[in-house]
């Protein structure tokens, strides 16, 4: 039986791997096999006891079936993995977990998975950027409305909207980089994280061990990783899931029907859109992932609870944290690969586009006529009250605002007639745009 849709509905396998059962258990292996490795360069351990431990060190041998039986009697995880082990080693078993506490192997384990879903969330994040940056070189001079408060502002074009996405998501490339020696951070010092238990070269152990394992080697810990870290990583995983978001959003809102100037590919051959209502082409990859999104933004909540414990440490955080780290990272990856499949195969209506500016009857082009004035001679505040008074003459008498403006004798006496016209060609006021957009594809494309 299952029960989260994370099971059966979401999330692509190479995330879940790192973050299922098998995952955590491999990983705890390795941890439990670099903490012999150690002492046998420190001359604790033999080498041949090493290299049984090794070899046993390995989830086909020592498998998470046989760690779930003991851990039934035992109602201990770590104890129960080290019981399995030392099981399997036979002799080799008594150098098992040698100085360590369970939280030694847990949280080194779960730096070994964040480690592993920061790769995978370069690679996604570097495809998306592609992706991106190709639609907003291919979109680059494609003019239309720009929008605040939801209404018609002035000209803008297609390209430097996912330009703007281009350089936010770079910089979300740039903060992953950032974070990551941070965020994969081990520990091996102990109980209470005094190295007691690790005997005189505690410092060199511990730094073996995150050398071995690829990992960072902490300054001062409790018995716990700080969750400073972790709350940084889930933080990072909130804040693209919201750009995510952002972006689908935009493509739902350009798809509205009444405005449909873009378009989520859709299978006329064989998708549906409704049961009931056949012309339906609905943005369902867009809609599905903002919902995702949501869940990802969530986890930043309980993951800053989860640093909240009790002296030296509680397990308040335990169960919390197998919700908290797995679900953002699977969530988020999937989220990143439905983004770059809406947008790689987004279709973008030009004509739309124009079709929607010449609706708006001129008046987007009132920045563009009130800058000319004053670049004219006429005050600024006068030219402003000048094109404010038609423009509102013009939405009353739903005429177009050329018309209204070829009347005025303050903007006739400055403009001829075609020179007022050539004033309201949407592409005239564009300013840099497209210099904006080669200079974010620009950086982007150096970037990954």
């Amino acid at each position: 039986m299952t029960v989260s849709p994370l099971d059966y509905r979401y999330g692509r396998k190479e995330a879940k791997s790192i973050w299922a059962r098998e995952g955590r258990h491999s990983r705890q292996l390795n941890v439990e096999r670099a903490l012999i490795w150690a002492h046998c360069q420190l001359g604790r351990v033999s080498p041949e006891d090493y290299e049984i431990v090794a070899s046993i060190a390995n989830p086909d041998v020592v498998t998470a079936d046989r760690v779930d039986e003991i851990e039934a009697e035992t109602r201990h995880d770590i104890m129960a993995l080290t019981k399995a082990m030392a099981e399997a080693a036979g002799e080799a078993g008594w150098c098992i977990h040698l100085g360590a506490t369970s939280n030694d192997i847990v949280d080194t384990a779960v730096a070994l998975q964040i480690r592993d879903s920061i790769v995978l969330q370069q690679e996604t994040l570097k495809q998306l950027i592609a992706t991106m940056c190709d639609l907003a070189q291919r979109e680059r001079d494609t003019v239309m409305i720009g929008r605040t408060h939801g209404q018609a502002a002035v000209p803008i074009t297609f390209g430097l909207k996912v330009a703007v996405w281009v350089d936010e998501f770079r910089r979300h490339l740039d903060r992953l980089d950032e974070l990551t020696p941070r965020c994969t951070t081990g520990k091996f010092l102990g109980a209470v994280g005094t190295g007691a238990a690790q005997g005189e070269k505690a410092f060199e152990l511990q730094s073996l061990i995150m050398d071995d394992l690829e990992l960072q080697t902490p300054i001062a810990t409790t018995q716990v990783v700080g969750r400073d870290r972790y709350i940084e990583w889930v933080g990072w995983m909130a804040n693209v899931s919201t750009s995510i978001e952002k972006v689908l959003q935009e493509i739902r809102n350009l798809q509205r029907s009444e405005i449909s100037e873009v378009g989520e590919f859709f299978d006329k051959e064989k998708q549906v859109g409704s049961s009931t209502m056949a012309h339906k082409r609905n943005p369902i990859t867009a809609e599905n992932a903002c919902g995702l999104a949501r869940i990802v933004r969530s986890m930043i909540i309980p993951s800053y609870e989860n640093a909240l414990l009790w002296h030296e440490r509680d397990l308040a955080n335990s169960s919390a944290e197998r919700f908290t780290l797995s679900h953002s990272m699977i969530l988020l990856d999937d989220i990143i690969i439905k983004c770059d499949k809406v947008l790689s195969k987004l279709s973008v209506d030009a004509e739309r586009m124009r079709y929607n500016i010449d609706t708006q009857k001129g008046l987007v082009m009132a920045e563009k006529l009130m800058i000319t004035l004053v670049d004219n001679g006429m005050a600024r505040d006068v030219a402003h009250e000048v094109l404010r008074s038609a423009s509102m003459e013009a939405l009353d008498s739903g005429e177009n605002l050329e018309d209204v403006c070829a009347r005025s004798i303050e903007i006739s006496e400055i403009f001829s007639r075609q020179e007022l016209a050539d004033l309201f060609k949407p592409e005239s006021h564009i300013g840099f745009s497209g210099q904006i957009v080669d200079q974010a594809i620009k950086l982007a494309r150096e970037r990954i």
